[in-house]
């Protein structure tokens, strides 16, 4: 495909989007149909798409629209690259700009530069301040980073560093963050290297093994990951030291891939379901990575931020409440609950906290941490409350 029969193609991703698939579906119907289509075009019809939603409302000024079209438009001049050399009707790029296409666009405001919706806005400056909004909400704009999990259980940091770049995926350590291993060039390799399959590395936000490295897990400990996702938290944890690991989900099926995973760390992780949570309890640490808003991750998931409302936001909020209150009751005297969410707003965060503790005077609250938005990492929270 040429560069822009790559913009053609994004721009009827975009329109089918606007009909009301969201971004996979759009970009899977798309590469179904164009069977001409290879990996590096697909992997830039992608690129094209998700960079339009992380800026759309910048995109939209620029364009002069919200149509495919229009955007990607937009997506060309806040690059500073030549429309005029994309849209030239020739080898299945669009067709040539018109001089209402040209006419079109503005300079977006202060408000739309941000590349937030108003209201997100208002609550991002009210949880973080005035600067960190603004640094959270301009890191949201660009690509995020990828990082892996070196698994210590197997061989050395640095021998894995090197079987990586065998396979052509290039890494540096994560600078005070042991085990973290930052990707500078063959991300998209990272799936079929020997090192991934092995169960050397694991595909984990450094954000994420940062709030994992922080909890105080006892060796023995009996641990419950209780919102485990696909597990890679709760296969962090175990990859420190021994102890006995379960992990429940309300959905099960996000769990399908744990047992392999867990097979090829080299470590045991029991899956319960609700009735068999409450015969195994007590525990003596549950971690709660509650389902949230995941702004702190809208630079992989952009399309989330422009789909999150008002009241879906009240919603997960009484989610993450329901959850803390049912939790508290599997752990033992002594024990440990550690709270967290890969948002960066308050009222999922502090708020959810200080919530617990008026409800739930028996408990003492250990430690907070904020991860921000960074160039290494997602924006992460994380409490920890003991059970006196």
């Amino acid at each position: 495909m040429t560069p822009g029969a790559r913009v053609q193609a994004a721009i009827e991703v975009l329109d089918a989007m606007a009909g009301g698939l969201a971004a996979e579906q759009a970009l899977t119907r798309w590469a179904r149909g164009a069977r001409y289509a290879g990996s590096k075009d697909r992997a830039a019809v992608r690129d094209h798409v998700f960079s339009v939603l992380r800026t759309r409302r910048s995109c939209a000024a620029l364009g002069g629209g919200e149509t495919g079209r229009a955007l990607m438009l937009g997506h060309l001049r806040v690059e500073g690259g030549d429309p005029e050399a994309m849209f030239t009707g020739e080898g299945h790029a669009p067709a040539p700009l018109t001089a209402e296409d040209r006419a079109a666009g503005r300079a977006p405001t202060p408000e739309e530069a941000r590349d937030l919706p108003d209201w997100l806005w208002q609550r991002f400056e009210a949880g973080l301040g005035a600067q960190a909004a603004a640094d959270a909400a301009e890191a949201l704009r660009h690509r995020a980073p990828v990082c892996l999990r070196h698994n210590p259980r197997m061989m050395s940091i640095s021998q894995v560093i090197d079987m990586l770049l065998k396979d052509g995926v290039s890494t540096i350590p994560v600078a005070e963050m042991d085990g973290a291993l930052h990707v500078t060039e063959g991300a998209r390799r990272v799936a079929q290297s020997t090192a991934f399959r092995e169960g050397h590395v694991e595909l984990q936000d450094a954000s994420s093994q940062a709030a994992m490295a922080a909890l105080p897990v006892p060796e023995g400990a009996r641990v419950l990951d209780f919102c485990a996702g696909g597990g890679g938290k709760v296969l962090a944890l175990a990859a420190r030291h021994e102890a006995t690991w379960f992990a429940h989900d309300a959905a099960p099926d996000r769990m399908r891939d744990l047992p392999a995973r867990a097979a090829r760390a080299g470590v045991k992780v029991t899956q319960l379901d609700q009735g068999a949570v409450t015969e195994a309890a007590p525990f003596d640490v549950v971690l709660c990575d509650v389902p949230c808003s995941g702004s702190g991750t809208w630079r992989r998931t952009p399309e989330a931020k422009w789909a999150l409302t008002p009241e879906r936001l009240h919603a997960l909020c009484d989610t993450q409440r329901n959850i803390l209150e049912h939790v508290q009751a599997l752990l033992r005297p002594g024990g440990l609950l550690a709270y967290s969410t890969c948002s960066v707003l308050a009222e999922e965060n502090e708020a959810q906290v200080a919530g617990f503790e008026a409800a739930y005077p028996g408990w003492t609250r250990e430690d907070t941490r904020r991860w921000p938005i960074s160039d290494i990492g997602d924006g992460f929270y994380l409490a920890t409350l003991r059970k006196r």
